[in-house]
């Protein structure tokens, strides 16, 4: 064990990111309870009281899960690995960068939570206008996402100092990586937030009559595609840096892993469009324009897989692997830490493919607006980058904690990772299957009046239910693992696993760490891509429309 092995992260460090994953795993606690009552309900199982509205879980399932959970652990694992390459400690300036936008986020995250729990904002995570929602559950959306606005300047602020402190040295991978992915997340919540602040804000407060609902709905979807590589980008940097080391191997390529992060800040901002490609009032120029730009995000994915999958086999060679796929074998299958990312990493090869699907535009008009979206949903956020967080939070909290992740832990671990996958494969399964037959998404149980097509659905609802039950039991004994390594597991060291670079690598490039070229040109592809069609929203907007309360 070098020295780099045995660098722990200090007290305050681990206080502020444990701060940042406790409130994720409260709202993930509270996510799945929702989405299992959805899942009974939407399969006729069961049949919510008055006081408690399908459209209420719904919101509360997609808000704390989508944005909460994920934000809030995206940071507390960055703020955590930051200090873990920086000698153990964060700058001043990072430190408290980072309890002030942990605040903001946490009043943010009540605020908008007690709006939904009394029903005044049952508009789903997406809150598309002309829906109308209490002004204090925008206000509280604001406060997240500008609190987590201070989280990246915390991680920039450490990332800074570090540079300092190492003139001429190239950045530790996954400092970079944390840069990289909050310079993506400081870029697309520009669009959330302009729309929340200038046009949701004033309208629910009754200070404006209406709203420019194609308007809304664009900037929406400015930042609700990048949100996605927002949840990625940190289950790829787990991936590239610490699953190396857990396997006994090396990072195959540092300066392969940077460009793939640089392409993900340049080509996953420019394509919200291909959310709207139904939507009337875009011209099929430029949704073509971001159909393109979508498609080529492909390329840095596929960079990611050849990279982890080259790790994987020179690592089982090293380790004496003859056979074509001996080194298959030589994979620590035991281990959650590994288990539970690789799984994810399969999965998300049908994911990707259906991201394709939904991408095309002849393609997308089948299955628009059906639970096939939502089906593809949790295959990739739900799967893919959930089993990492997972497994990343079975060995970061006991780092943090100065606890140990026992065998017991990591069996059960092995255990909700199965029940997980299996859950997930049902209920997914389920929703693309159903959303080929034309089965919409965001409803609430309805025979539609006993209609032939619809009452073909009801098995396969009953289907998606009981892939929802078995996702819930995953949960239940993932938060008691969670518990147990933060408080009850014994004292001990757990790594933090950070993977060296393998000495028949490339150097990487210094251009890599130019951020004033790499956002200057994102910033063009911006503007090419959104430039002259929201000009042309804005100059020809159609009338504003007043707000309605659908629950």
């Amino acid at each position: 064990m070098n020295r780099e092995d045995n660098v722990r992260v200090d007290r305050a460090a681990a206080k502020l990111s444990l701060a940042h994953i406790y409130v994720a795993f409260i709202g993930f606690a509270i996510a799945a309870l929702c989405g299992l009552l959805q899942g009974l309900v939407r399969g006729g199982i069961v049949t919510l009281p008055k006081w408690l509205g399908y459209y209420q879980l719904l919101t509360t399932h997609g808000v704390m899960m989508g944005l909460v959970f994920t934000t809030f652990f995206i940071i507390g694992l960055f703020l955590a690995g930051a200090a873990r390459t920086s000698d153990g400690k964060l700058s001043p300036a990072a430190s408290k960068l980072g309890w002030i936008g942990w605040w903001m986020m946490t009043i943010g995250t009540g605020m908008a939570t007690v709006t939904i729990l009394m029903n005044d904002a049952s508009v789903l995570y997406t809150f598309y206008a002309p829906m109308k929602a209490s002004p204090w559950f925008y206000v509280g959306a604001a406060l997240l996402v500008v609190g987590s606005w201070f989280g990246g300047y915390a991680i920039f602020a450490n990332y800074a100092a570090w540079k300092k402190a190492n003139r001429g040295k190239t950045s530790p991978l996954f400092q970079y990586m944390a840069v990289s992915t909050m310079i993506l997340w400081q870029i697309a919540t520009l669009g959330v937030a302009v729309e929340v602040v200038f046009q949701l804000i004033p309208w629910s407060f009754g200070w404006v009559d209406g709203v420019d609902i194609l308007l809304s709905r664009s900037l929406f979807w400015f930042f609700g595609h990048p949100l996605v590589y927002f949840w990625l980008m940190p289950a790829y940097a787990v991936w590239y840096v610490s699953i190396p080391k857990i396997i006994g191997g090396k990072v195959f390529s540092d300066s392969l892993a940077r460009t793939s992060f640089v392409l993900f800040i340049l080509l996953s901002m420019p394509v919200g469009f291909h959310h709207q490609l139904m939507e009337p009032g875009i011209s099929a120029s430029w949704k073509m324009i971001h159909v393109i730009l979508t498609l080529m995000v492909v390329v840095p994915s596929l960079m990611t897989a050849f990279s982890m999958f080259a790790t994987f086999e020179t690592t089982g060679r090293a380790k004496g692997a003859k056979s074509l796929f001996g080194w298959f074998k030589t994979l620590p299958w035991g281990d959650v830490r590994f288990f539970a990312p690789f799984m994810g990493m399969l999965y998300f090869i049908p994911a990707g493919a259906g991201g394709i699907i939904n991408a095309s535009n002849q393609l997308n008009q089948v299955i628009h607006n059906t639970i096939w979206v939502t089906g593809h949903f949790h295959l990739t956020v739900g799967t893919s980058v959930a089993l990492t967080f997972f497994a990343a939070a079975y060995w970061i909290i006991p780092h943090l904690t100065g606890r140990k992740l026992t065998k017991t832990a990591n069996r059960l671990g092995i255990v909700q990772t199965v029940l997980w996958l299996v859950g997930m494969s049902m209920m997914s399964g389920a929703m693309h299957f159903l959303g080929l037959q034309g089965a919409p998404r965001r409803t609430d149980y309805t025979t539609y009046f006993n209609d032939e097509t619809a009452l073909g659905w009801m098995s396969y609802q009953k289907l998606m239910a009981m892939g929802g039950e078995i996702l819930f039991f995953s949960s239940i004994l993932l938060i008691g693992l969670v518990v147990y390594l933060a408080f009850f597991a014994p004292k001990g060291e757990e790594e933090f696993p950070i993977g060296e670079t393998s000495e028949n690598a490339e150097a990487t490039p210094k251009v890599l760490e130019r951020w004033g070229l790499w956002v200057g040109i994102a910033a063009f592809l911006i503007v090419l891509a959104y430039g002259v069609p929201l000009a042309q929203q804005i100059n020809h907007a159609p009338p504003a429309s007043a707000g309605f309360r659908t629950w």
